[in-house]
C-alpha cells in the first residue's frame, strides 16, 4: 500500500497542490467579505474541485511527458523535470491516465451542479478551464505567449473569479482585480521552473518563452511581471476597489526582487545553481496570495 502511494504521490505531484489552496485563500475571504456568510458544502466543493483540476493537470502533464520521452531527457530538481515516477515505474502510465481523467470528471460533476443552482454565467469559464487543463501539455506549450499566460488564467483568473462567483453568487470586480497579481505569479513560476528543461522541451517538440525567445528573453519577461504583480496590488489599493490590507502582499518584493537579481545574472547554463532561486520564486508564488487573503481577512 505504501509502494502505492508514493508512486500515486509522484504522479499527482502532491507538494505542488499547495498551489491551489494558496490561490483559493483569498478567493474563499473576498467571497466571505462579500456574501457576510458561506455554504459550508459550497466551500468544500469549491476546494474540491479546484484540487481535482489540478491533480488532473498534474496526471495528465505526468502521462504526456512519459509518452513523448521527455521525462527520459530531463534533469530533474524539486522544481522541474517531471516526478519521475512513471520512468521508474512504466506498468503505472494507465493509471495516470486514469486518475487525470477521473478528477476532470470529479470538476465537471462539481461544476455542474453549480450550473443547476448558478445557470449558464459559469459553462464558458467552466468549458475554458477543461481545455487549458486537456490541451496544456500537448497543444498549449507549442504558442509561445499563450503557455506563458495559461498557467495564471487557469489557477489565478478562472479559480478566484469562479469560487467567488459560487460562493457569493454573482461575478464581481473584486475579483476579477483580485485574480490579477495571482495569475501573474502562478505564470512567473512555471516560466522559471521550464528554464532548466529547455533543451529537453526542445527536443520534443515545445515551443514556450524559453524555448522560442531563449533565456535572456524569459529572464527579462519573468523580471516584468513580478514588477507587475506588486503595481496591480497597488493599483487596486489606490484605486479603491479592495482595502489597504491588501498592502501585505508587497512583504514579499523583496524576496522577489532576490529571485529576479539572481536570474538576470544567472549564466543559463548552471541548472544546479538555479535551484535554490526557483525554490526562492515557489514561497513568493504561494505566500503573496496568502498575505493577500490576510489583508482581506484584517479589512472584513
Amino acid at each position: 500500500m505504501a509502494y502505492m502511494d508514493k508512486k500515486l504521490l509522484g504522479v499527482i505531484r502532491a507538494r505542488f497542490l499547495l498551489l491551489t489552496m494558496a490561490c483559493l485563500a483569498p478567493a474563499l475571504v473576498l467571497a466571505w467579505h462579500l456574501a457576510g456568510t458561506l455554504d459550508p458544502l459550497a466551500i468544500t466543493l469549491v476546494v474540491v474541485a479546484g484540487l481535482a483540476s489540478h491533480v488532473a493537470a498534474n496526471a495528465l502533464n505526468e502521462y504526456e511527458d512519459f509518452r513523448s520521452g521527455l521525462d527520459f531527457t530531463t534533469q530533474r530538481s524539486p522544481f522541474s523535470g517531471g516526478s519521475g515516477t512513471l520512468v521508474a515505474h512504466p506498468e503505472f502510465a494507465p493509471v495516470a491516465l486514469y486518475l487525470g481523467l477521473t478528477c476532470l470528471m470529479i470538476t465537471l460533476s462539481i461544476g455542474w451542479y453549480f450550473v443547476q443552482k448558478l445557470g449558464a454565467v459559469l459553462i464558458a469559464p467552466g468549458l475554458l478551464g477543461l481545455v487549458l487543463v486537456m490541451a496544456y501539455t500537448r497543444w498549449i506549450n507549442l504558442f509561445p505567449l499563450l503557455c506563458l499566460l495559461a498557467p495564471g488564467i487557469g489557477l489565478g483568473v478562472l479559480m478566484i473569479n469562479l469560487a467567488v462567483l459560487v460562493l457569493s453568487g454573482e461575478p464581481s470586480l473584486e475579483a476579477l482585480v483580485l485574480s490579477v497579481p495571482v495569475a501573474l505569479l502562478v505564470s512567473n513560476l512555471l516560466l522559471i521552473n521550464q528554464l532548466p528543461d529547455i533543451e529537453a522541451d526542445r527536443r520534443v517538440g515545445r515551443r514556450h518563452i524559453a524555448v522560442a525567445w531563449g533565456v535572456v528573453w524569459a529572464v527579462r519577461i519573468y523580471t516584468v511581471l513580478a514588477l507587475c504583480v506588486y503595481l496591480s496590488i497597488l493599483g487596486i489599493w489606490l484605486a479603491g476597489v479592495l482595502p489597504a490590507g491588501v498592502m501585505l502582499g508587497w512583504l514579499t518584493a523583496p524576496l522577489a526582487f532576490w529571485v529576479c537579481r539572481d536570474l538576470l545574472r544567472w549564466d543559463g547554463a548552471n541548472h544546479h545553481s538555479l535551484v535554490p532561486v526557483m525554490g526562492r520564486s515557489v514561497v513568493v508564488t504561494l505566500l503573496t496570495p496568502l498575505l493577500l487573503a490576510a489583508g482581506l481577512l484584517i479589512n472584513t
